[in-house]
């Protein structure tokens, strides 16, 4: 067993200078910031951050991927590195979203917890040990945690916080009891012991417990149905730059994992779907949480007239999508996965921006207050428009072939006629409904009047050059798939 500490901390050099950056953060805003204007305290704090986040892609670039490390507690292949660049990446935009757009009473401390929630998200794009990835996933999550609740002027903020950490709380004890069991049936920790002494024991009463309680945990914080319930409040409480954090950062590290852990740690447990009849295992479970997440994140969406739970239902249908994706990705690989949830992060990262940007100038809470977006700015209309329309996946941007690759790999475990084949079917359909509540947004920032007395909106220098690199990746990448999806071949 190779526990050379050297090659540990190049591993986690990504790690290390996020959280190095997070405490210069600190101590730079401790010893210079008190006594100068709370803007010109965001600044600094984000260029800082910004540096650590570019130190921290080099860092990912530098580790390699190089396989198991420190015995194998971290793993580097091709899927944690492009997954580590795709995390820093979500999160510098999201960083540099905050200059001018946000007011915050302590905007040191909220850009360094933002630099650890990343250290959280990058440990579990690398963890391939239990204890390793329930640690990766508590950083992130207790980070995320204090972002939902950081606004103390609004009441929604505190009541988002509060939920998002009870239902986390709960995830989390489900999570550790079922590593608990796998730990008790295995006696390993390390996925690919636990794989090789899982096939020597077979399927057990308390392995298919530790499965439940797994899928759980991570239905929870994927926001799957019907595990979802936090999500419209979170999304409805938090600060605009906190829930885009939520919603695409978190939500790709998360996903890795979750596809890591399953197909990784226990593949010979995974039964089938791609064909009649159906084989008893953790892939059907997987399925009928993506069916009714897909169905419920739909439906539920026509309901709203609050803009951020539509998006929360809205992505509770993408988890949805993202869970069927992962069905196939052992013979498909992670490529579709992660394509699929970075696209919807950076359109999600975008909308957020655009949020958050009409919120300087008023409220931004209910569909109405996108009224007449393109008469008082048309740049934020536009922009808005292309992130709307991925997500509905309307080609040739990304979100169309995000779809597209994830079902199209569905469709190959067994067919139009068989279980896979008629889930992808159902997703269809629910995309086609998703596309009229997609249309209600365009409709109030495209067509309808703004309201009288509403003002024009100023946009940020740089926040409107992030809305344009967002707006330009999404185009580029749904013309260009292959970009993204030849770094899996």
């Amino acid at each position: 067993m190779n526990l050379s500490y050297a090659e540990l901390f190049r591993a986690m050099l990504p790690e290390t200078a996020l959280v190095l950056g997070a405490l210069a953060v600190l101590g730079v805003d401790m010893a210079f910031g008190r006594g100068i204007p709370a803007a010109q305290r965001l600044r600094r704090s984000v260029s800082i951050a910004l540096a650590a986040v570019l130190a921290a892609v080099y860092g990912s670039l530098g580790a390699g991927a190089n396989g198991p490390v420190f015995g194998g507690v971290l793993f580097l292949d091709q899927l944690t590195l492009v997954t580590r660049l795709g995390v820093l990446l979500l999160t510098g935009l999201t960083l540099g979203l905050l200059n001018g757009v946000i007011r915050q009473r302590h905007p040191a401390e909220y850009v360094a917890v933002m630099l650890l929630a990343a250290s959280g998200f990058t440990l579990m794009a690398a963890a391939h040990q239990l204890l390793v990835a329930f640690l990766a996933i508590e950083l992130a999550s207790l980070s995320l945690y204090v972002l939902a609740g950081f606004d103390k002027t609004r009441p929604e903020s505190a009541e988002a916080a509060l939920k998002y950490f009870l239902f986390g709380g709960m995830s989390a004890a489900f999570l550790l009891f079922g590593f608990s069991l796998i730990y008790g049936l295995t006696g390993a920790l390390d996925l690919r012991d636990i794989s090789i002494r899982l096939a020597l024991q077979g399927t057990s009463p308390l392995l298919i417990i530790a499965l439940v309680m797994i899928t759980v945990a991570f239905g929870f914080k994927a926001a799957a149905a019907p595990f979802h319930l936090w999500a419209p409040d979170v999304y409805q409480g938090a600060p605009a730059s906190s829930t885009a954090l939520i919603a695409s950062a978190s939500k790709l590290a998360g996903f890795v994992l979750f596809m890591r852990l399953l197909w990784g740690g226990m593949p010979l447990s995974a039964g089938r779907i791609g064909e009649w009849p159906m084989y008893v295992g953790w892939l059907p479970v997987l399925a009928l949480l993506a069916f009714a997440s897909m169905f419920l994140g739909n439906i539920a969406a026509l309901a709203q007239s609050n803009l951020r739970r539509l998006l929360a239902y809205s992505a509770i249908a993408h988890a949805g999508s993202i869970l069927l994706g992962i069905t196939a990705a052992r013979y498909e690989g992670p490529g579709p996965v992660f394509y699929y949830a970075a696209t919807y992060g950076l359109a999600t990262v975008g909308i957020f921006g655009v949020i958050a940007i009409v919120e300087r100038a008023g409220q931004c809470q209910n569909l109405t207050d996108l009224a007449g977006l393109h008469r008082r700015s048309p740049l934020l209309a536009a922009c808005l428009a292309v992130f709307v329309l991925s997500l509905a996946g309307i080609p040739p941007l990304a979100g169309f072939f995000g779809k597209f690759v994830v079902y199209a790999s569905v469709l190959k475990l067994g067919g139009l006629g068989g279980p896979a084949g008629w889930l992808v079917i159902a997703a269809i359909a629910l995309s086609a409904v998703g596309l009229y509540y997609y249309l209600l947004i365009l409709k109030q920032a495209l067509v309808v009047a703004p309201r009288e007395g509403a003002a024009r909106i100023a946009v940020p220098s740089q926040a409107g050059f992030v809305l344009l690199a967002i707006t330009t990746g999404l185009l580029l990448l749904g013309v260009f798939p292959s970009v993204v999806l030849q770094l899996f071949i």
